[in-house]
């Protein structure tokens, strides 16, 4: 098995579990790092259309491709766009045009909800069926990695399975997650008491739990799948139920939500506004009808796991 981006969010906890499911897991990294027994590291340097595999491809059965340049807010190359798709198109259709060479029958594509879009109309989730509609250069360039993989597949025999999460929360995570937990463990009074949206979420425990399906499902063969806990939420909710986990008060002003978003403007701060005002929901049920998947973790679950990891290291 070979999991690249190892070292990263989803790759540490996602090569630890295959191992415990009994799978031999190689890592490819950047750079070589401690690995633990079951595991073992190859360096692979920086990941483009010119990265050579060979190694890494050795006696591979699957590939799970994790690595990517992933969205970054405040961009700072000068054309973005070309930066991602060295990484994320070509990059990727190297590997996979490597490991068909290498013998290997199944890749597995973690890919970006983005490819969707930015956005839902509060109760009409995204499926797999809707025509993409990627907004932003990672987005883009997600979509075209879809594309080019999905051709291959056709091409050469090769097995793709997409992946398409939403936002990924668990132990380690980061950004405006992280953010809202610190609020509610410090107490912040904050102003989304009015918001009334809804938001898919996936818990990291539940997207390995789907990857380990689709290393040997054979339903999973070039297909698409939305991937989300199933249970939506509305910030007030999320912030709640983190409010819980942490066992603290969520303290929860009821500002309008047209105020809000007019002081977020004034503040330049509009794209965090969105993320917490506005609703993204996904079907996911293909997966549930297709693989028999379920995802293992509850909300809650998931979130007293984020929770203490937070307790445990919010000094750092």
């Amino acid at each position: 098995m070979l999991v690249t981006g190892a070292q990263g969010f989803v790759g540490l906890p996602l090569s630890t579990a295959l191992v415990n499911l009994g799978y031999q897991v190689r890592c490819a990294v950047r750079d070589r790092f401690q690995v633990n027994e079951g595991q073992e590291a190859t360096s692979v340097g920086d990941i483009n259309g010119a990265t050579d595999w060979t190694e890494a491809l050795v006696d591979v059965a699957v590939v799970i491709h994790l690595a990517a340049r992933v969205h970054v807010m405040n961009e700072t190359v000068v054309d973005a766009l070309l930066a991602y798709r060295k990484v994320n198109v070509e990059g990727t259709l190297n590997l996979a045009k490597q490991a068909v060479q290498a013998g290997i029958k199944r890749f597995i594509f973690i890919s970006s909800i983005k490819v969707n879009g930015e956005g839902t109309v509060l109760g009409h989730p995204y499926n797999e069926e809707q025509a993409p509609a990627p907004l932003d250069a990672y987005g883009l360039s997600k979509y075209e990695a879809e594309l080019e993989l999905q051709q291959l597949a056709k091409d050469t025999g090769l097995e793709v399975v997409i992946i398409r999460p939403v936002l990924i929360y668990g132990p380690g995570v980061k950004a405006n997650f992280k953010t809202m937990m610190r609020c509610i463990d410090l107490r912040i009074p904050l102003p989304l008491g009015s918001v009334h949206n809804q938001r898919s979420l996936l818990a990291l425990d539940n997207l390995i739990d789907l990857i380990r399906l689709c290393i040997t499902h054979p339903s999973a063969a070039n297909q698409t799948f939305l991937a989300s806990d199933g249970v939506d939420l509305s910030t007030p909710e999320l912030l709640t139920a983190m409010a819980v986990a942490l066992g603290k008060p969520a303290r929860l002003i009821k500002l309008p939500e047209n105020l809000l978003l007019m002081g977020a403007k004034l503040l330049g701060k509009q794209a965090m506004a969105q993320r917490l005002c506005g609703s993204l929901q996904v079907d996911s049920s293909k997966a549930r009808k297709l693989l028999g998947w379920q995802p293992p973790v509850s909300v809650q679950e998931a979130l007293l796991k984020v929770a203490v990891d937070y307790k445990n290291n919010q000094t750092c």
